[in-house]
């Protein structure tokens, strides 16, 4: 590709230092036993999880509960179930079946975290690309930035719509693991299910990982090309519609053959046990799920329609959060929030987001006191 077709699809391309440059740098500063030069030079993420004992609409969880059978499931089990390592095979059998999947195209995991962490440390080696269209979930740069330094950003454009022909014009022979979250975080836009198939044609030699950690709160999916596409792996997050954050439980669904690099590198007992035992629960009880995602959608809609009455520009979501301007005074409307007993998430430092501030969905009651919390914020700061 030629430096003026770089100039034009606007990459950012982040290329790994030589040997002897971290070598030297690494021993200059030795004190004594030292990582490996690419956790030095990895980025860090440090969430800001402290004091949350109030309305959380920052970090997109469930508002309201788990499943009462979830809950149910729970409590009855006992001390002796805590004393056995975790079984996971019944659980896998479980959620294939209910995604019409075979048990080997499904991995489940710590949590997406976990599953976009193991699919870099099987596919990416030092050297190879990395792709991710930003602004996205930082937690790519991280994990990426963990095997190999060259990680390609596809900067999307003031309407933050996915940058789709930016990404294909991005694909070279390097290009080994393609991460794209949709809808996306955190800016609740889509990528076309016909338009992911296209870029898993445009890049057979490498890995395309389809993020649908929202996909309940939108409905479009590419879950039913798993095995067709072969180089195609979906991922599933049971944090959002199911409430089920705390026990960290995450799916990956792909070819039956990289799932199995996948399980190579991961740990035998990655999941818990308590996990496990209440995910076929979860997924057995669709009348919860299909309430919880219709109050989202509802009070989405509330959201977005107040904000267009107040004049306030934002983003048409497809997730559990809708994304909106502040502008610079996106700070004092993040801690004057707070002070309300509401907490926002200020997507400042995202590329492209500067005085852009998210707010989660959740039930009707949490988006009245939200909404209530913001009209008065907003008229205080005289916005």
């Amino acid at each position: 590709m030629s430096a003026a077709t770089e100039t034009n699809v606007d990459i950012e391309r982040e290329r790994a230092r030589s040997f002897s440059d971290e070598a030297a740098a690494t021993t200059a500063t030795a004190e004594g036993p030292q990582p490996r030069r690419r956790v030095v030079a990895m980025p860090e993420y440090h969430p800001p999880l402290a004091s949350r004992a109030m309305l959380r609409l920052d970090f997109n969880e469930n508002t309201f509960a788990a499943s009462p059978k979830v809950v149910e499931r729970m409590r009855s089990i006992t001390g002796e179930g805590l004393t056995v390592y975790p079984e996971r095979e019944h659980a896998e059998i479980a959620t294939a079946a209910h995604f019409g999947l075979a048990p080997d195209q499904v991995f489940l995991s710590n949590g997406v975290d976990e599953a976009i962490h193991l699919l870099c440390l099987a596919f990416l080696e030092v050297g190879d690309e990395a792709l991710v269209a930003t602004p996205s979930f930082f937690m790519y740069d991280v994990s990426v930035g963990a095997m190999t330094g060259s990680l390609v950003r596809v900067q999307s454009e003031a309407s933050l719509e996915f940058p789709f022909a930016r990404v294909l014009a991005a694909i070279t022979p390097r290009t080994k693991l393609i991460l794209l979250a949709t809808p996306n975080n955190p800016t609740g836009q889509t990528i076309p299910r016909e338009q992911m198939l296209r870029i898993c044609e445009a890049a057979p030699h490498a890995v395309v990982f389809a993020d649908e950690a929202y996909f309940h709160f939108h409905g479009e999916t590419t879950l039913g090309d798993v095995g067709r596409v072969k180089n195609l792996i979906v991922g599933r997050t049971f944090s959002k519609a199911y409430g089920l954050a705390s026990l960290r439980l995450g799916m990956l669904a792909g070819d039956a053959r990289l799932l199995s690099y996948v399980r190579k590198v991961s740990s035998p007992y990655n999941v818990n046990g308590i996990a496990l035992d209440v995910l076929p629960i979860a997924l057995a009880d669709g009348a919860y799920l299909d309430w919880y995602v219709d109050q989202v959608r509802r009070g989405r809609e509330r959201i977005e329609r107040t904000f267009a009455g107040m004049g306030i520009r934002y983003w048409p979501s497809h997730a559990n959060f809708v994304l909106f301007e502040v502008g610079p005074r996106h700070k004092e409307l993040v801690a004057r929030m707070r002070e309300h007993g509401v907490l926002l998430r200020d997507r400042s430092s995202d590329p492209g987001c500067e005085g852009y501030v998210r707010i989660t969905v959740g039930v009707e009651e949490h988006v009245t006191r939200g909404l209530e919390a913001l009209g008065a914020v907003w008229r205080e700061m005289g916005l």
